[in-house]
């Protein structure tokens, strides 16, 4: 207790007793988890041994921990039991914390057939990679699992944002999907058969590992635990009560209709991105016909079926936000994430079901098919490059958003879109499409009878568009930085690709942290500063933030707090780790 007090800091002491005699050896601040940090620092500031300040100092208590305290874990003892037992197979990225147990399923479609079969069931998708298509599958599974890819993957990145236990590169695990098994640790392990993840240390065990529950998300999202029944939530409330009270930067969440609750009862102050292609894939159908179409009177016709559908979809994100504003990001992915040889060949009747109702050939479909074929899609036909060529998808998109917040705001809910066009280069782009999206609420506010406060913005994820940030700032109204890209295009550096290099590079010092897991501040930092000062330069008012998933990493939180941007944006789950982040860099920046 003595110590205690003088260190102001729970200790682990070293003793040995000797003749009958205690002999004090020494003592040092007690290493700890996520859940014990929480609860030394608010019993200290409790029992009035330090301040709410010193309380959330990064010694105390990294922002990062937080994750320890939203997701399951591992019991202990059973976890210690399977590696006893050797039944750890395999190690990758540990890419979404947490701890799953569940059957193995190759395929997006399998899980959604044994889900709408059993809700209560147990799955972990095990891919070689996920793309878009597998996201119906990555929602009913426990767990991601995948052979290839690194922290920025499309699963690492999908399954942070869902809340998901996630492992990735697990290079030494082999896929085989025609077999139906996975083959790791000199062990094979088919469909169906139980597997187990951590995602706080990517290790993969095979069979069962018992988990607990999260007591916070069974308080907040759940709704099936009251706050005065748990501990631990008592203790959580008090302490982001504190960091709420210094933080400057405000802390959104990247979320569509379906995460909205989420990132809601997790304390976001609006939504950063809203990746609207999501909302495509409830109804992939009718967007596959829009890109088979050769007119466009067929586009048009494809497009009309899916406004009501997105129309719907913002109302329901509307309505959780509330005021609180919303960045809806127009389509950005390449169209062949929608539809390609792949999804042909995993759907024998796809092309013919397509070709009717558009009222084309079935060849005229599989020349469109191979149309879409790019060797470096990352670079290729998407963001607003679709929407100059195919403007009548920018003007569906922008007309879904106005008349679900012009319908919402006659109903006394003053909603504040803010419509972001991706990967500008050139102010041009921008300007092309910020006139449709202008002319289609000017369109919708006349019909309506009503007039919705928006703004038009763009996302700065490519080098040339932080470089003439100025003159971009003449059109847009706000910045959102796209640091997943922008750190692709600056590096020259495939996020999916680097896992075969980036770890040597590690251990021989080549480069310090991943890239794609904390913002390189030389680099990449430093176009986003020259793009702050410049947009604001031309733009006093520009509203900054930051929507990559760097959003949720804390010390590239701190960033953005010294150089100046409003908000960030990261995944529902990563929301208490940004505002912690957020209110150390605040009273860190106080204290120098």
């Amino acid at each position: 207790k003595i110590l205690e007090k003088h260190f102001k800091e729970v200790q682990d002491v070293e003793f040995t007793i000797q003749r009958g005699k205690v002999w004090m050896l020494q003592t040092r601040n007690a290493k700890r988890t996520g859940f014990a940090a929480v609860r030394i620092v608010v019993d200290l500031v409790n029992e009035g041994l330090i301040t709410e300040k010193e309380a959330m100092q990064k010694r105390r208590i990294p922002a990062d921990d937080l994750n320890q305290l939203l997701q399951p874990i591992f019991d202990a003892e059973a976890k210690k039991a399977a590696t006893k037992s050797n039944r750890q197979i395999a190690k990758g990225i540990n890419a979404g914390p947490g701890a799953a147990t569940g059957q193995i399923v190759f395929h997006a479609s399998d899980a959604e057939e044994m889900y709408n079969k059993d809700n209560k069931v147990q799955l972990i998708l095990v891919r070689k990679e996920t793309s878009p298509e597998d996201l119906r599958g990555m929602k009913v599974a426990k767990g991601i699992l995948t052979s290839f890819g690194g922290a920025s993957s499309h699963a690492a990145l999908v399954s942070r944002q869902m809340g998901k236990v996630c492992i990735v590169g697990c290079g030494s695990m082999v896929v085989d999907y025609d077999k139906g098994t996975i083959t790791a640790g000199g062990q094979t392990l088919k469909g169906g058969d139980w597997i187990s993840i951590d995602g706080f240390t990517g290790e993969v065990f095979a069979g069962k590992v018992d988990t607990k529950p999260s007591e916070i998300v069974q308080v907040l999202v759940n709704k099936t635990l009251k706050p005065s029944e748990s501990e631990t939530y008592g203790r959580y409330a008090q302490l982001m009560g504190w960091v709420d009270k210094y933080r400057k930067l405000k802390v959104r969440a990247n979320s569509e209709q379906d995460e909205a609750h989420l990132a809601d009862a997790f304390g976001c102050e609006g939504v950063g991105l809203c990746r609207t292609e999501h909302m495509f894939f409830s109804k992939i159908q009718e967007f596959r016909e829009m890109i088979v179409s050769e007119s466009l009177e067929q586009r048009e016709k494809a497009l009309a079926k899916l406004l009501p559908f997105q129309r719907a979809d913002f109302t329901t994100l509307f309505k959780v936000l509330g005021s609180r504003p919303v960045t809806i990001r127009l389509l950005d992915p390449p169209l062949h994430e929608f539809l390609s040889e792949h999804h042909l060949h995993d759907d024998a009747g796809l092309a013919d079901r397509l070709a009717k109702a558009v009222g084309i050939s079935k060849e005229t479909v599989l020349r469109r098919v191979d149309e879409l074929k790019e060797s470096n899609p990352m670079l290729g036909f998407r963001g607003c490059r679709l929407g100059i060529v195919y403007a009548e998808i920018t003007a569906m998109q922008a007309r879904a958003i106005f008349e679900a917040a012009a319908d919402l705001k006659k109903q006394g809910i003053d909603v504040h879109p803010e419509v972001m066009v991706p990967l500008v280069g050139y102010k041009s782009e921008l300007d092309h499409q910020a006139k449709i999206i202008r002319d289609t609420a000017d369109k919708v506010f006349a019909e309506k009878g009503v007039k919705v406060d928006y703004q038009v913005g763009t996302m700065i994820e490519v080098p040339r568009a932080a470089l003439t940030a100025g003159e971009i700032a003449q059109t847009a109204e706000f910045f959102s930085f796209g640091t997943n890209d922008l750190t692709q295009t600056t590096l020259g550096m495939s996020r999916d690709d680097y896992g075969s290099f980036i770890p040597l590079y590690r251990e021989n010092d080549i480069i310090g942290d991943d890239p794609f897991q904390k913002i390189d501040q030389t680099g990449v930092g430093r176009l986003m500063k020259i793009a702050c000062e410049d947009g604001r330069a031309t733009r006093a008012k520009l509203k900054l933030g930051i929507c990559g998933e760097h959003g949720g990493d804390p010390d590239s939180v701190k960033f953005c707090h010294k150089i100046g941007l409003a908000y960030v944006s990261c995944s529902p789950y990563r929301v208490p780790v940004a505002r912690l982040a957020a209110a150390q860099a605040a009273i860190e920046e106080a204290r120098a």
